[in-house]
Parts: structure tokens; C-alpha cells; sequence
């Protein structure tokens, strides 16, 4: 990475300097701070190192200390002269075609990072199956299949986790509004309770309506046989499990259909109910008491998380002898680590902020970690139709993910979810996501290469001489762009690509930039995973589609010139590659027509 290399030959410089007494008072003690720039002004160079940091310690000039380490620099094809406290580097013609050459050699793999032994367990959406997704579950969706394809390529092992709350009063009240709609749709007149208390134990919402009518298909004798108990608290047990068994199971179904259509993929639908079944929720306890981290007041046993930084101690079992959700969530983060998970990362809504500290207690408590636990909070989503906010749930229309994406389709959904940071609130714009116009970045971005493609066809391809009615032969074959593709190996001179560097200057300066901002995904896939932030990507593919639609606008493709335009469908195929493998990482597709 230019960057880095850069910034390394700068460090190098200052030790060697310093080594020699020529930075004044400065020693090898003395830290300081350096990053690589790209300079507003090209006329400064690609590159530049600021410098002037350095003066506290040397009790120098700014100028003087640059322009001493510039002398001490070894950076091999680069003119490089300094302004004031910069070091600026202009970079000669292999570095810049040494980018296309690694691009068009690695393909698809162009920026994958080597294996690392870090096994990350990554848990998002995490839904009740009590009902459809709504919008902020499609945020966390987005952000978490698109961090987890940017994990793999930067090197982890990376395992995706659904956890289904599937225990618990809510698995009850699912069934029981799935009931009061079975005796709805045979004919009962009756409605859901009024009382602001006896509402909390229902889902009012006409989406168990159709839940209700697969039922009675499935178990045609079942309401016959019931339909003289109004009350589902007075089913016996056998008919209360069937209700909640199918209930639930159909709710989690549509959920995976539309995880599926929205490419989110998981190894794994992990069960809260499994964690009673196998006994953990109980050996958990067990294991809790036997540390000394719980105690026993008012009929409650509660859990000692003030050692452990919580603002007050938090209850394991209610004095109804019923578990809080803390217990079966602890069991669960404590069975991942079981399972030989090195790092968990968790996906939570910015309501979950309190939570971490008690989770982070029960794993410190148990003797793990609390480290190993990672918790991204994301934001709300607002939704804005023609330029105003939508209250969600207030709307008949849109309420629901599966709605937003049937307004605005998969890949701008996705888009608008991961475009912003996870911690900062979006706002996405329903009309915009749907128009085809520079304004939306999604659109912007699948256009750049809509458009690359479009040049690629038209190289390749044959064409109609209106004037004379016939077929012309393509300008260049795809067997001579092969053959020329083959010099870009480790051991292809630079010529290759030379008749790019020998046009005007503007098509010269746009070729560079395009070329220096390709070569920034490799650090960009670094950055991004390291920070857990695939909205970087989103930003860096706007950049570069920018970079390209000026480099299109000053640069004619195809020429009447052979080797000028094989040079230039070399990058046109490297950007290419580049955008595509940045939007496969954010699970959108890289149409080559639009």
C-alpha cells in the first residue's frame, strides 16, 4: 500500500537523521504522529507527509526538519521536494502502473488480506419470531452480512448467527392473538381487549390473519374441537403448544424468506429454547452461584454486576421463580465462547446500550474476557417520503422491511441501510432510493459501471458502418487484450502502459487519480474491518465512481491509436474489478446494464 510504503520511508528518514544528529534536539525517544495526505493541489504532488510535528522536540523550523529528512529519504521512482513542513512526493510512472499490473493479475482477490487465526462469531437481527421485520431490522441485516463478507475478505473466519428468542411470554401472546383470530375467522365476533394492561399480552396486527387461515388449513379439526374455550389461557397445554409450535415456526419462516431475498445469508438459527432444553439456563445459574456472583433479597436471586461497574445489581430470577432475559442471554454468549469462538461480535439496537456493561460482567464474572465481547449500537432509521418524515407505525403503507423493499428493491435498500455509520441516525430517502439520477449514490455508483462494461462491449464488439451497411470488425479483439493483459506480470516492464502518460495533461492527471484511488482499497479493506465500519466502502466506491466519470469525461477510450487504447481498456477493466468487488462485499449486484 502506496501509503504505508510512503510513510515508512518518512519514518525510516527521521531514525537515520536522528541517528546522524541532524533533527536539532530531537531523540529516538520522542513520539510523534505522521499520516500520509493526498494533497488538494496536484501541483504538490501525489502524496505529502506533514512534518511540522516534529518541532516541538527538534526545536527546528518546520522547513528546515523537512527538507533535512527529505535527504535522508529512499524511495525508489518518486521526484520529491518539500513546502514549508511537507514532504511531497510525486510519483513516477511504475508506481502508477504497478496498480493496474497487481489488479489485473488478482482479479476478484485484488485487496484480500492473508488468513488470520481469529474466529469471530457474528450475531445480528436477532428478531422475536412474534411478528414481521421492521425497518431497523433491515438496517442491522445490511450492516451485518456486509461486515461479515468484509471479515472474510480481510482475513477472518467468520461464523453468522441468528439468535430466535423463542421463549418466553411474547411465544404466548403470539399464540393467543394467532387464537383470537382463528375464532375472527370463523365467524365469532370478537376484538382485541381495550385495556391499555390486557393489550400488552396481544399483536394486534392483521399479519396473523393469514398465520390464523394457514393454520386452519394445516389442523382442520382443531378450532372444532376448541371453539368452546373463548380464552387461550384455558386451552389445555397440548392445544397451547401446537398454537405456539406452528405460530412461530411460520413467522420465523417468512423471516428467513425475506433475510434470503435480501442476500442474508446465516450459518446458523440458534434457539433460545434450546438453552432450557439441554439445561444450560440452569447450569448457568449454577455455575453464577458457585462464584459467589449472585445472592437471594425479596424472593428474587440477583446478579452482583455493580463489581463489575454496573450502575445496580440486575435480577436472574423473579421471585415468580420466572427467568429475566438476562439469564438465557448470558447461557447463550457463554456457550459461544464454549464452542470456541475467540470474539464475539453482536449487533444491537441503541436500546441495548445498558446491556453490555451486565454482559460484559457475566463473562468477566465467569472467568473470560469481558474483551472478547464486541457490541456495535446502531441507530434508528427514519424513513422520508417526499421530503418528510414518516412516524413508523403510523403509516399504513411502508411500515414493514419487506414493504420498503418492494418500494425501492434489495440493492437500494442495502445501499441506504450501510451507506451511514451505524452509530449515527439514517434517514433514508424512499423517493431518491428509487430515482435514477447522480443525487443517489447507489444509483450513481451501479451507473460507473453500468458504463466501464458499456466501453468494454464497444472495444470488443462489432459494429454497423451505416455509410457503407456493413459489419466493421471490433477496434480490438478480445484475444488482443488477453495477450496484452499478459504483460502485466511481476516481471512486465513498465511500457505497458506508458501511451496513457504520454496525452494531454488532464487525461494524464484523471488517469492517475483514478489509478492512486483504486489503489486505496487495499488499505480501505483494512481500515474497514479493523473499524467494523462497511460504511467506508460505500463512501470509497462514490470516490472512485467520481474519479471515473472525470476520468471518461477528458479521455477517450477508444482511439484510432492501438496501444493507447489497450492501455486504456486496461484500467477501464481494473476499475472494473475494483467497483465490483466493493459492492459484492456489500451484497449488491454490479449490473453491466442499466
Amino acid at each position: 500500500m502506496l501509503k504505508k510504503k510512503i510513510l515508512a520511508s518518512v519514518c525510516a528518514a527521521i531514525d537515520k537523521a536522528i541517528s546522524e544528529n541532524k533533527l536539532g534536539q530531537m531523540s529516538k525517544n520522542d513520539l510523534y504522529n505522521l499520516v500520509t495526505e493526498t494533497p488538494k493541489n496536484s501541483d504538490f504532488g501525489d502524496f505529502a507527509v506533514n512534518v511540522s510535528q516534529l518541532a516541538k522536540s527538534a526545536k527546528l523550523a518546520p522547513a528546515i526538519i523537512a527538507s533535512t529528512i527529505k535527504d535522508y529519504i529512499n524511495f525508489e521512482d518518486a521526484e520529491i521536494n518539500t513546502v514549508a513542513g511537507f514532504i511531497n512526493f510525486k510519483l513516477g510512472t511504475s508506481h502508477i502502473t504497478n496498480v493496474v499490473k497487481e489488479i489485473i493479475n488478482k482479479n476478484e482477490n485484488y485487496g484480500k488480506r492473508s488468513v488470520k487465526s481469529e474466529k469471530i462469531l457474528l450475531e445480528y437481527v436477532s428478531a422475536n419470531p412474534t411478528g414481521p421485520f421492521h425497518i431497523g431490522h433491515g438496517r442491522w441485516a445490511a450492516m451485518g452480512s456486509s461486515l461479515a463478507n468484509l471479515l472474510k475478505f480481510a482475513g477472518y473466519s467468520v461464523y453468522q448467527e441468528f439468535y430466535i428468542n423463542d421463549a418466553g411470554s411474547q411465544i404466548d401472546n403470539l399464540a393467543r392473538s394467532m387464537y383470537l383470530r382463528l375464532h375472527q375467522e370463523n365467524g365469532v365476533k370478537i376484538d382485541f381487549p381495550s385495556d391499555e394492561e390486557e393489550i400488552k399480552k396481544y399483536y394486534p396486527g392483521d399479519y396473523l390473519v393469514p398465520v390464523a387461515q394457514e393454520f386452519m388449513k394445516k389442523y382442520p379439526l382443531f378450532y372444532k374441537e376448541n371453539s368452546s374455550i373463548v380464552s387461550y389461557d384455558d386451552l389445555n397445554q397440548a392445544a397451547q403448544n401446537c398454537l405456539k409450535d406452528f405460530a412461530k415456526a411460520y413467522m420465523l419462516n417468512s423471516q428467513k424468506i425475506l433475510l434470503e431475498r435480501l442476500n442474508v445469508k446465516f450459518d446458523n438459527f440458534f434457539s433460545e429454547s434450546s438453552l432450557y432444553n439441554k439445561g444450560l439456563v440452569k447450569d448457568i445459574i449454577k455455575r453464577m452461584t458457585e462464584k459467589g456472583l449472585t445472592y437471594e433479597n425479596e424472593g428474587a436471586l440477583w446478579f452482583k454486576t455493580t463489581e463489575f461497574g454496573d450502575e445496580k445489581d440486575r435480577v436472574l430470577i423473579k421471585n415468580d421463580g420466572k427467568y429475566t432475559y438476562l439469564t438465557p442471554d448470558i447461557a447463550y454468549h457463554i456457550n459461544k465462547l464454549e464452542r470456541g469462538y475467540q470474539k464475539l461480535i453482536n449487533i444491537w439496537g441503541a436500546d441495548h446500550h445498558g446491556y453490555v456493561c451486565r454482559m460484559k460482567a457475566a463473562l468477566q464474572g465467569l472467568g473470560y474476557s469481558p474483551e472478547a465481547l464486541e457490541v456495535l449500537l446502531g441507530q434508528l432509521v427514519n424513513l422520508k417520503i417526499d421530503g418528510e418524515a414518516v412516524r413508523m407505525g403510523k403509516r399504513k403503507k411502508m411500515v414493514t422491511l419487506e414493504d420498503l423493499v418492494d418500494e425501492v428493491g434489495v440493492d437500494a435498500t442495502r445501499y441506504w441501510m450501510i451507506f451511514r455509520d451505524i452509530n449515527t441516525t439514517l434517514d433514508f430517502d424512499v423517493e431518491l432510493a428509487k430515482s435514477k439520477c447522480d443525487e443517489n449514490p447507489v444509483f450513481y455508483v451501479q451507473y460507473a459501471h453500468a458504463r466501464a462494461c458499456s466501453i468494454l462491449r464497444n472495444a470488443f464488439g462489432e459494429k454497423l458502418d451505416t455509410v457503407e451497411n456493413k459489419i466493421k470488425s471490433p477496434v480490438i479483439t478480445e484475444d488482443e487484450f488477453d495477450n496484452y493483459k499478459v504483460l502485466f506480470d511481476v516481471s512486465a516492464q513498465d511500457e505497458a502502459l506508458a501511451p496513457v502518460f504520454l496525452e494531454d495533461n488532464d487525461s494524464i492527471l484523471a488517469a492517475k487519480k483514478l489509478i492512486l484511488k483504486m489503489e486505496e482499497f487495499k488499505s480501505l479493506i483494512e481500515h474497514a474491518a479493523e473499524q467494523r465500519a462497511p460504511y467506508a466502502i460505500c463512501k470509497y466506491l462514490q470516490e472512485l465512481a467520481a474519479q471515473f466519470h472525470q476520468f471518461y469525461a477528458v479521455s477517450r477510450v477508444i482511439t484510432d491509436k492501438k496501444d493507447l487504447t489497450l492501455a486504456r481498456l486496461a484500467i477501464v477493466k481494473s476499475f472494473v474489478i475494483v467497483l465490483s468487488t466493493g459492492l459484492k462485499l456489500l451484497g449488491i449486484s454490479a449490473p453491466a446494464r442499466m
